[in-house]
């Protein structure tokens, strides 16, 4: 290989089908010289883009096939696999890129994994959905398998992971719901991916997320035909499903793993011990000795701790059924947790107990705009009982935004527990904008903000609460604010 000339190494090329022969001429031409270093050539033939690094250590190896699959050329290797590699390519006539999945010799050579291979592929080309990574082409090339498949600008969960550590409970919910989506819609056509794990989630760089290796896992089941150890994945859904007593192809056991997903994403840990020994992974302890998320982040909120719980709940009839209403419970522990939007309606949870209790805000409804849970439950548990109709907003400009239209309350509780100068800010534009300074509004000022009750612009009906609250003095203000507005309307 030290000995090869530029000229032999050009020969190579041509032989390789990389270039035809008047490419060839044509950079020859340019160079002006055939008399040149091989390391020279290379570098020429690198610039010019005729030839990619891949190319060149595979030609000075001497090889002369795998630089095409179908119509498209292999350019560089995108990603590595335990079954497959998957190679940026271009389509020799159009140019168009795409991912092409070749599965990796040793498994090539088995025509059961092979077969199985092609079939998963084919079953795979028929899903067409915004979360999952589109397989164009299936084929064989010189007895190798391959899948031609969207090639997707991003990188996977487990790289980000390994970078950030953990996300934000916005996005983690946000990318699993994709997640969960891309499921449902493969369930729907009873196909289960039974590979769910970080490196088998594309993220988009716009933030969209993609599953990718539907059925892959089925292949690492194959080695236990060769007496060779099966995939990881293979043996952790194999261990989920011998204590749960479901069988394969159970779309619960992806919604399980979505939720390991989801823990590592939220945490920056993933639940399930590590281990290479097959025995230890089937192991049902390795499944009942999972740390609760709670444990594992005491900050996370209750929603999101329930969400994470009943997706990994190991009696499979407490567990989301279906990766459907898996994705809306996300949907909605999203809006609750993020957007704040916790809308209730006219229910009352203690109605049973309407005699003993004044309810004078039946007819009458009322804002709270207050990032914290905890306070948000207070607060609608108090007002509801006492006969009013409650939306709790976390987000002070989408509260804001509510009242463009049709004002939805006919008073508004800013609370600064948690969003403190925000709150206060928000106060004082409602009290402002021409469609709000007529409606009533009251401001809770936390006991460690009280030095800035000097900031808020009160008024006859603009009231500044100091906290801690005395119930019956909310109920009298308020009560007082709805019914004087009632009045002068």
């Amino acid at each position: 290989m030290t000995d090869l000339t530029a000229e032999e190494f050009g020969h190579r090329v041509s032989a390789a089908g990389l270039l035809d022969h008047l490419q060839l001429e044509a950079a020859w031409g340019e160079i002006g010289t055939r008399d040149i270093s091989l390391d020279d050539f290379i570098s020429y033939m690198l610039r010019k883009e005729l030839l990619t690094r891949l190319h060149v250590e595979r030609l000075q190896h001497g090889e002369r096939y795998g630089y095409f699959y179908g119509k498209y050329k292999l350019l560089y290797v995108a990603g590595r696999g335990t079954f497959a590699r998957v190679y940026r390519a271009g389509h020799v006539e159009t140019g168009d890129v795409k991912a092409v999945k070749v599965l990796r010799a040793q498994h090539s050579a088995n025509p059961v994994k092979r077969e199985q291979f092609l079939t998963e592929a084919e079953l795979v080309k028929t899903l067409r959905h915004a979360n999952i990574v589109p397989v164009y082409e299936v084929g064989e090339e010189r007895n190798r398998p391959y899948m031609v498949m969207e090639f997707v600008e991003g990188h996977t969960l487990r790289d980000f992971l390994r970078i950030r550590k953990k996300f934000e409970i916005d996005e983690a919910l946000r990318l699993v719901e994709d997640i969960a989506t891309g499921l449902d819609y493969a369930a729907r056509l009873n196909v289960t991916h039974r590979d769910m794990k970080v490196s088998n989630v594309l993220v988009t760089s716009d933030g969209v997320a993609k599953l990718v290796d539907f059925g892959l896992a089925a292949i690492a089941a194959l080695n236990r035909e060769s007496g060779e150890a099966m995939g990881e994945r293979s043996i952790d859904y194999g261990g989920l499903e011998r204590i749960t007593g479901v069988k394969k192809e159970d779309p619960r056991s992806d919604i399980y793993f979505t939720g390991c997903i989801l823990y590592h994403m939220l945490t920056g840990m993933a639940p399930l011990s590590e281990s290479k020994e097959r025995a230890q992974r089937l192991n049902a302890s390795r499944f009942r000795d999972v740390k609760p998320i709670s444990e594992q982040d005491p900050s996370l909120p209750d929603p999101v701790v329930a969400l994470v719980t009943k997706a990994m709940d190991l009696d499979v009839n407490r567990r989301f059924q279906t990766p459907g209403e898996f994705q809306r419970q996300i949907a909605l522990v999203k809006r609750q947790v993020v957007d704040g939007d916790l809308e209730s309606g006219d229910e009352d949870a203690d109605s049973g107990r309407r005699g003993k209790i004044d309810r004078e805000g039946e007819g009458h409804s009322v804002m709270v705009v207050e990032s914290s849970i905890e306070m948000q439950d207070a607060l609608r548990n108090l007002l509801k009982r006492r006969g009013y109709r409650v939306l709790v907003i976390g987000n002070t400009e989408r509260a804001l935004q509510r009242f463009e239209e049709t004002p939805p309350a006919e008073c508004v509780i800013f609370s600064t527990t948690e969003i403190g100068q925000e709150a206060i800010d928000a106060f004082n534009k409602f009290g402002a904008m021409d469609k709000t300074k007529q409606i009533p509004a009251i401001l809770f000022l936390d006991e460690k903000r009280q030095d800035m009750a000097g900031l808020a612009q009160v008024a006859e009906h603009r009231v500044l609460l100091p906290m801690p609250l005395k119930v019956r003095q909310l109920r009298a203000i308020l009560l007082k604010l709805i019914s004087g507005n009632s009045a002068e309307a």
